[in-house]
Formats: structure tokens, C-alpha cells, sequence
């Protein structure tokens, strides 16, 4: 008869050390969230600037001047974006939500559950008094909307700031984002500073990789959105709809969503179509809309997007969603990059087994 035999388990000095310099990161990473999202930030507007200020060191312009002459072009270009077409765009959209009742009206004809109350929907149930107080309580909304499109252009860098959380922030992800674009493969030096020695060549290798990826998919979305933006703006405009600015800017917008953005985009104008102009100038606008996507899915997808390859719609949609849930929109802007990072990353376990 042989002896119980007991096992024995042993946890080395060195792996309760690892588990705590693990845990103690992990919690610095969590409480500098803000931080380490401002330098990412920075690194993918400085990825975004290089392959211009290549092209532009092939005319054989100094790194620092085009660097500048970069960011000085941005800068004039949001300004003039800022002050000559968001407010135009704000009074559209005001437009659009002074459309709101008579939307609620139309929905409510189609209804098979009878009468919907637009005094309900926009948060005052009743008739009589309380309908008015729900159209007054909707003017106030409206009121207050005009007020912000009227002094739009009076906070050009506090709106941005707001949108970078904060001024602090968005200084830093400037500075950073400069100081990494002036330097000869600044960000393949930080990434130098920031991995541990055996995993340099890899990590910079994987980035450089998931770069320009990135940098494909960026450019035909933005060709995209420019393209279906004026498309949809001069069929409305022909067509007669009213705020075709803000529809076209929700189109252009929403090309940055696959599969669905195309179809979200369509709904507001064809109901603005129907509320202005009846059932014929609603069929008008979707058959605008259905002969803009014949030719962006057989013309300008082809050509325009061609080259990109390994950036799934679905990893777009699910990296936006999570990205804007976590981070607001500063995650919005990270969420492709990260999520092309570890999409190469994973393609590379992949081809290793």
C-alpha cells in the first residue's frame, strides 16, 4: 500500500515580483487614462502628418519648415471651416429640428397604433395647454440652438479644447504631435523609448505596418466622404430641399461607417423631402440617394479604396462604438488606429501558428 502522496506548489520570488510590477502598471495606466490618451493622440495626428511632410522633403524642403508649413495649413483650413461653414451648417441643422413636429405628424399618419402625440415625444403629454407648452419648451430648445450658432465663431479654440477635453490636453497633443513630426522617424524613437529592447525591431516593424494600413483607409474615407458630401449637396440642391448643407454633411459624415452609415444618412432627407415637398419629392430623394450609392459601390469604392485591404467594416464599427463609449472623442478618434494595431498584431500570431 503506497503512501498518500501530497503535491506541492511553489510561486517563485520572481513571479510575485512580476505579478506586482504588473498590477502596480496597470494601476499607474488606469489612474494617467487621460495621459497615456493624449500621447496616442499625438502619435496618430504625427502619423498622420508624415507622408505629407515626405512629399514634401522629395522637393527637397527641410523637415521643420514643411513640418510648420503642415500644421499652418491645417490650421487655416479649420479656422475658415469654423468661421464660414459651421455657422451655416448650425442654422441648417436648426432648420432640420424646427422640422421635428411636422415629422412626428407624418410618422404618427403611418402609424398602425394610432395617433402619436407630438407633445409626448418631445417630453409634454396632453392637448390643449400642454401641446403648447410643448411647442414652447421645443422653441426654447430651438431659441437656444441659434443662440449657439450665432456665437459660433467667437470660440474658435475653446470649442476645441471642448473637443480635445480640455485646453491643457489639446496644447499638449499639439505640442507632442509637432515634436514627434519634426524629428526623422520621431515615433519609431518613441516607440523605442517606451519597448523593452528584445521587442524593439517588432514593435516599431508592427506599427510602421499598421501605419500605413491606416493611412489607406484614412484616405479613402476622407476621398469618399468628399465625394458622396458634394454628390448628395448638389442633388438636394437641384432637387430643392431645404438645409441640404447639413444633409450632405450628415452623408459625408456618415461614410465613415460602413454598410449602415449610407442608410441612416438617407432617413432625415427623406422625411425633410416628404414634410417640404410630399410623396414625389420623397421618391426623388431616395432615388437620388439609391444612384449615389450605385456609384460610390461600383465606381468610387473600386477606385477610391481599392488598395485597402485588412480593415474588416465590422472592426470598424465595433472600434467606433467601443472607442466613443470608453474615451468620448478623443476614443472615437483612436478607435480604428488601435483597432488596425491589434488587427496586424493578431494577423501576425496568426501566422505564426
Amino acid at each position: 500500500m503506497q503512501p498518500n502522496s501530497t503535491s506541492q506548489f511553489y510561486i517563485s520570488a520572481g513571479t510575485v515580483a512580476k505579478v506586482i510590477v504588473v498590477g502596480v502598471l496597470a494601476w499607474g495606466l488606469f489612474h494617467l487614462r487621460d495621459v497615456l490618451l493624449v500621447i496616442l493622440t499625438a502619435v496618430v495626428l504625427a502619423s498622420a502628418i508624415e507622408p505629407f511632410a515626405r512629399a514634401l522633403g522629395k522637393w527637397h524642403i527641410a523637415r521643420l519648415p514643411a513640418v510648420i508649413f503642415i500644421y499652418l495649413v491645417f490650421a487655416l483650413v479649420a479656422v475658415a471651416i469654423f468661421y464660414f461653414f459651421i455657422p451655416t451648417l448650425v442654422s441648417d441643422i436648426v432648420g432640420l429640428f424646427s422640422n421635428i413636429p411636422a415629422l412626428i405628424d407624418t410618422v404618427s399618419a403611418w402609424s398602425p397604433f394610432g395617433a402619436i402625440s407630438a407633445g409626448a415625444v418631445l417630453g409634454v403629454e396632453g392637448d390643449g395647454d400642454a401641446a403648447s407648452a410643448s411647442g414652447f419648451a421645443f422653441g426654447d430648445m430651438l431659441q437656444a440652438f441659434r443662440i449657439v450658432a450665432e456665437n459660433v465663431s467667437e470660440g474658435f479654440l475653446q470649442t476645441l479644447s471642448v473637443f480635445f477635453g480640455g485646453a491643457v490636453s489639446f496644447v499638449l497633443i499639439i505640442v507632442l504631435s509637432f515634436y514627434l513630426a519634426v524629428q526623422e522617424d520621431g515615433i519609431a524613437k518613441f516607440l523605442r523609448i517606451v519597448t523593452p529592447i528584445k521587442h524593439e525591431t517588432y514593435v516599431i516593424g508592427l506599427w510602421r505596418r499598421a501605419q500605413e494600413k491606416l493611412g489607406l483607409w484614412m484616405q479613402g474615407q476622407l476621398l469618399l466622404a468628399l465625394l458622396v458630401g458634394l454628390l448628395v449637396y448638389l442633388g438636394l440642391t437641384v432637387l430643392g430641399i431645404e438645409n441640404a448643407l447639413a444633409l450632405a454633411f450628415l452623408a459625408a459624415l456618415m461614410e465613415t461607417i460602413p454598410l449602415f452609415g449610407p442608410i441612416i444618412a438617407a432617413i432625415p432627407a427623406v422625411f425633410a423631402a416628404y414634410i417640404s415637398g410630399g410623396v414625389p419629392s420623397g421618391l426623388l430623394v431616395i432615388g437620388l440617394y439609391v444612384i449615389i450609392q450605385q456609384f460610390e459601390n461600383h465606381l468610387f469604392y473600386p477606385l477610391v479604396v481599392k488598395k485597402i485591404v485588412g480593415v474588416p467594416p465590422i472592426l470598424v464599427i465595433l472600434s467606433l462604438i467601443v472607442g466613443a463609449k470608453l474615451a468620448g472623442f478623443l476614443g472615437l478618434l483612436l478607435s480604428v488606429p488601435v483597432a488596425t494595431t491589434v488587427m496586424e498584431y493578431l494577423n501576425d500570431l496568426q501566422r505564426r501558428k
